[in-house]
């Protein structure tokens, strides 16, 4: 028997006297903290972004690639991870090798790559933070997490919501998650902050227009 099943076993016995028609969990808690429109909505995200460190920045989808172009130079990419399905025309203009994302590549060939450039699944405003989901616009876990730098493309405002709520009402339950605010960073008992411990030390977040 597998650790799985023990644990399984066990939240089968522990539950086995709670009748199957008992009422659902009663889930009518707020959905979002006031009420905003669509721009103070997406203002909101931006500012907590940057509460937690990450660099944002804005522009329409036909600005989008000279962008990025910009920050992956600014930053000395030399070379970028690509997820599967991330739109072309977004790296055109960059002068940088491309890392395929795969499901061979190492966690020791993505440390000598210098940039990942990906899609999000949602961003929640209130928490200043972006989901990926493993879409082929966002690849593997590990492509963002093992690189030093994240370039993160943000449509607002469809990919923009309140809350946390609402975030998981869009998102499929059976993908995995990866839920960022923010560079990586720890501190320790002096609050001595640290960052790039557990991801990207640099977050770029670009959020688009149109």
């Amino acid at each position: 028997m597998s650790s799985r099943e023990r644990v399984l076993g066990r939240v089968r016995r522990a539950l086995a006297d709670v009748p199957p028609d008992e009422e659902p969990i009663a889930r009518d808690y707020l959905r979002e903290h006031g009420r905003r429109s669509t721009e103070e909505t997406v203002e909101l995200l931006a500012e907590n972004l940057a509460d937690y460190r990450a660099i944002v920045h804005r522009c329409t989808d036909g600005q989008l690639p000279e962008l990025l172009m910009r920050l992956l130079a600014a930053h000395g990419s030399g070379s970028v991870v690509v997820p599967p399905e991330l739109p072309a025309y977004w790296l055109e203009g960059v002068d940088a090798t491309r890392v395929q994302d795969r499901a061979a590549i190492t966690p020791r060939e993505l440390d000598r790559v210098d940039s990942v450039v990906t899609g999000c699944a949602v961003a929640v405003a209130e928490t200043g933070t972006i989901v990926l989901d493993g879409s082929p616009d966002q690849g593997r876990r590990r492509i963002t997490l093992v690189p030093d730098h994240h370039v993160c493309v943000v449509r607002v405002p469809d990919q923009v919501v309140s809350s946390v709520p609402q975030a998981l009402a869009r998102l499929d339950p059976t993908r995995p998650s990866t839920w960022i605010s923010g560079p990586s960073a720890t501190s320790d008992i002096e609050l001595d902050r640290v960052e790039g411990v557990h991801g990207p030390r640099t977050l770029e977040v670009v959020l688009v227009e149109g």
